[in-house]
């Protein structure tokens, strides 16, 4: 299995700058690449990545993408005095050349290309390059938007070509919409490309009608162009998040590539005066770690845009933390979407019904009267994370938002536990993870005293035996470890898992937790007490339970996974990510228990995507002895992107409808279900 970041930079992309006044262009400036690489030396990212160093892309890589016009055009401007550079730059749209810009652009593009070699050849798992001018608005024949050469595209056709790749992912997070990058893929199935980005109906740069929802793109490509349009300024993390589990997350799941791009903007972010949203830095963390888990973990993240200096540094680290498998920090914020987002993506979803199996059941008719809706929540139009942050955006104050961020980023907790993985000698023995390509850290199990001293005042009332007592040595002795911050998380296997569970939810809660979530897979004998909220259920079992139905607190999800390819994403990204999302936990716990309904590839599932919370503390208990299921599970607690899925299948006409019936039960306690109102009422 692959393993490291690459870390791509050269101090020679600094060397484009503008040399006369212009108020358009006047912020891209070489101190966005400086100031990033600046702060990654300060958290000391720099010395865990593996540095690879840029070269220059050849010509012939360039015309992959662009024309040759294109390309001498731009290697005339080398002997350019002022006068003439600023003469050609105003051919196009917004884009200044220096005599260096050639050289600086065709390092940018090499620099992409040798991140997807890097990735590709298995000398590292994901990695970040940090370039200048950027790429996504340059198209085949004109340069635009501060950019030249389109890294992205170009690195695509690159890996295509080379690597003879049939399906790719383009992911652009950047505030405006890559109209280059859609030009040039808009007819090309084995390349799905997704912007977000500020529309304003048409108001905002680049102001192009192909920049809206219901541009899907264009003969075998149709389906596999998804814009999604921003049509308020303000956007907060909740829509991120949401766009992400609504649109993009369950689409690329089908889509299954084999290599991840990100156009990687961060004028998405809070403080950016071009985006004017309200997304924060940690938000970036949660984005990377979901793409992580498509393509067996092979993510390449190229820089584009991000002109606030404070907010695109810390944007850039947040990234490179996540790419490194550091634990997540806790997203910040009300999670709940405002009504602009929740237009956009259901606008978003209905257009791309005919192309993709997941909508196959999306009722659009709700679309006629969005804007009227009772069940739909009433947030304002800016989705601020905070009222502060609301008013430091609006007072377009350089000087207020770089104060705002130092205070921000120090209430931000970075987790980094010694160690990632726990286990206990005996699970790894019996599982056959002597040998396995992780490192999985081993503790020693508590004795009998230990135990008995760990519930004697909260659990006497389940722990009646010594040998139920014995049975929770493996639960108790990890979760202790966990609560503790001496690992990250940890598998347990425990011969009853339910009451292991319903002992180890009291200890966290005994321990200072205010919210611990339990997903728990299969039959479970015993319900805990989740009446006060501390203690979220999401209970998955084939049948329905008798005398059990679901509450605020305690949900029932009936779910067997389809026999001949997997469904259960749609679950998921559609109901249980935004349920936990909304919840914001401090702990997790995952329990697979007899009877249990989903494969080996659906728990992973789980325990791959709810990383991003709980500060990535989550603890599994497996009841099943099936060497596989914890082979799977220790991989993914680890850190390896989830496994492969297989052929998907949408879920079942009933499945659907269940998940209907409690998004209309639950939308109003947890907000983000609202953002999947696809019931037609």
């Amino acid at each position: 299995m692959a393993s490291g970041t690459a870390l791509i930079y050269d101090e020679a992309m600094t060397r484009h700058k503008l040399l006369w006044n212009d108020p358009i262009c006047d912020i891209e400036v070489p101190e966005r690449l400086s100031a990033s690489y600046e702060q990654l030396q300060c958290y000391h990212l720099v010395e865990r990545c593996v540095p690879v160093p840029a070269r220059e892309g050849s010509e012939e890589e360039i015309l992959l993408v662009h024309s040759s016009e294109h390309l001498e055009a731009a290697k005339s401007t080398q002997t350019m005095n002022e006068e003439e550079l600023k003469r050609i730059s105003g051919n196009y749209d917004s884009f200044f050349f220096h005599p260096n810009t050639y050289h600086c652009a065709r390092l940018a593009v090499g620099a992409a290309l040798q991140l997807v070699d890097s990735v590709m050849s298995g000398k590292v798992c994901n990695g970040m390059a940090l370039v200048r001018p950027p790429g996504h608005h340059s198209q085949r024949n004109a340069a635009n938007g501060f950019c030249l050469f389109n890294n992205v595209a170009i690195a695509a056709e690159y890996a295509k070509l080379k690597y003879g790749l049939q399906r790719i992912l383009i992911v652009d997070w950047d505030v405006h919409h890559g109209q280059g990058t859609q030009y040039i893929f808009e007819e090309d199935p084995s390349v799905l490309y997704f912007s977000w980005h500020r529309y304003e109906h048409q108001e905002f740069w680049p102001s192009l009608k192909e920049s809206d929802y219901d541009a899907v793109g264009l003969g075998k490509g149709k389906g596999f162009n998804i814009n999604l349009p921003w049509n308020k300024v303000g956007m907060g993390n909740s829509d991120y998040l949401a766009a992400f589990f609504h649109v993009l997350l369950p689409v690329a799941f089908e889509f299954d590539p084999e290599l991840v791009l990100v156009s990687s903007g961060y004028d998405s972010g809070i403080g950016d005066p071009e985006g004017q949203m309200n997304a924060t830095p940690e938000v970036f963390a949660h984005l990377t770690h979901f793409l992580m888990q498509l393509a067996h973990g092979k993510l390449c993240v190229i820089l584009e845009g991000g002109y606030h200096l404070k907010s695109l540094s810390e944007s850039v680290c947040m990234t490179v933390k996540t790419l490194l498998r550091d634990p997540l920090p806790q997203v910040t914020g009300e999670m709940a979407p405002c009504l602009s987002a929740i237009e956009s993506i259901q606008n978003v979803r209905a257009a791309h019904k005919p192309y993709w199996k997941w909508l196959t059941y999306e009722d659009t008719s709700f679309l006629h009267n969005l804007s009227t809706r009772s069940d739909l929540p009433k947030t304002a139009d800016t989705n601020p994370c905070a009222d502060d942050e609301a008013k430091i955006t609006d007072s377009n104050e350089t000087d207020k938002i770089e104060r705002f961020l130092e205070l921000h980023m120090k209430n931000v907790i970075f987790p980094v536990p010694p160690i990632r993985t726990a286990t206990t000698a005996e699970l790894k023995a019996s599982a056959h993870l002597n040998t396995f390509p992780v490192h999985l850290h081993v503790v020693k199990e508590m004795d009998k005293n230990e135990i008995e001293a760990l519930v004697s005042d909260f659990h006497a009332d389940l722990v009646k035996t010594n040998k139920t007592l014995l049975s929770l040595r493996s639960t108790l002795t990890i979760l202790d470890k966990i609560l503790k911050k001496e690992v990250c998380n940890g598998i347990a296997e425990s011969p009853a898992a339910s009451a292991s569970v319903a002992v180890a939810l009291r200890h966290p809660l005994c321990f200072g937790l205010q919210r611990v979530l339990c997903i728990f897979v299969g039959d479970m004998h015993i319900i805990p007490n989740t009446e006060d909220g501390k203690i979220l259920v999401i209970h998955i079992c084939k049948e329905e339970q008798t005398g059990k139905s679901s509450s605020k607190h305690y949900i029932v999800l009936n779910w067997k996974e389809d026999a001949d390819g997997n469904d259960f994403f749609s679950a998921v990204l559609g109901f249980i990510l935004p349920v936990a999302y909304s919840y914001q936990p401090n702990l997790i716990v995952i329990a697979v228990g007899p009877n249990r309904s989903l494969g080996i590839s659906g728990i992973s599932l789980l325990f791959g995507l709810l990383q991003g919370l709980a500060e990535s503390r989550i603890l599994a208990v497996i009841e099943d002895t099936d060497i596989n299921l914890m082979q799977s599970v220790a991989k993914t607690l680890a850190g390896a992107s989830v496994p492969h899925f297989g052929v998907h299948v949408p879920p079942t006409q009933e499945k659907v409808n269940q998940i209907k019936m409690l998004r209309n039960q639950l939308q109003q306690d947890w907000k983000m279900l609202q953002c999947s109102v696809n019931d037609g009422i």
